[in-house]
């Protein structure tokens, strides 16, 4: 395996991680990867992410080893990822680790989620409320919370009401890569390094 991606997300169970993988998966086969695809690593809590990734980077396993987590937070400068880890998490890079093995959800996976209407749509059915959503413009910087809010507040009456987890991922493999890179810089950036390196 030339490529290891380890991902936040899928909670403690196993069901759970292997939704976040399939999730991620349909999501990377929608953007072309077929036939080349990275090993999914889903970690559960992001600070075991992060030290499933050190260990990862340390041992040499692949040619292309990255943490895929959320922001948390706007970033100042969308290609310095460790700088934003440190002042944020206070995680160093491991040594010989670059700024490209980082990719970002910025702010969190949600904010991918309300970037794709059409898909929200399709999911959800007509009792979607997306006048509830955040505006499409500068959708990174808006907060996470807010993003989380809106969404839950804007499938309220649907029957499969979004719920983190086993909901979440069932949503981000329908996305469409091409809507996330109208609106979401940080994705425009992961399709550029992911192209270049699987």
């Amino acid at each position: 395996m030339s490529a290891m991606l380890y991902l936040e997300g899928g909670g403690d169970s196993k069901e759970l991680h292997s939704r976040c993988r399939e999730g991620f998966r349909r999501l990377l086969e929608r953007c072309g990867y077929q036939g080349r695809m990275p090993r999914l690593v889903a970690c559960g809590a992001r600070n075991s992410a992060f030290a499933d990734f050190v260990s990862a980077h340390s041992g040499g396993i692949a040619q292309y080893v990255a943490l895929w987590v959320d922001s948390e937070n706007a970033l100042a400068d969308l290609d310095k990822t460790w700088a934003h880890l440190k002042e944020r998490d206070g995680w160093a890079p491991p040594a010989g680790a670059s700024d490209e093995q980082v990719l970002f959800m910025t702010t969190c996976m949600e904010t991918w989620l309300v970037a794709d209407r059409s898909a929200l749509k399709e999911h959800y059915g007509s009792k979607l409320q997306d006048s509830a959503l955040p505006p499409l413009s500068e959708l990174e910087r808006c907060p996470r919370d807010v993003i989380q809010n809106s969404l839950t507040h804007a499938t309220r009456q649907c029957s499969n009401a979004y719920a983190k987890g086993k909901r979440s991922f069932e949503v981000l493999g329908k996305l469409t890569p091409a809507t996330l890179e109208r609106h979401l810089p940080s994705f425009v950036r992961v399709r550029r390094i992911l192209n270049a390196r699987l």
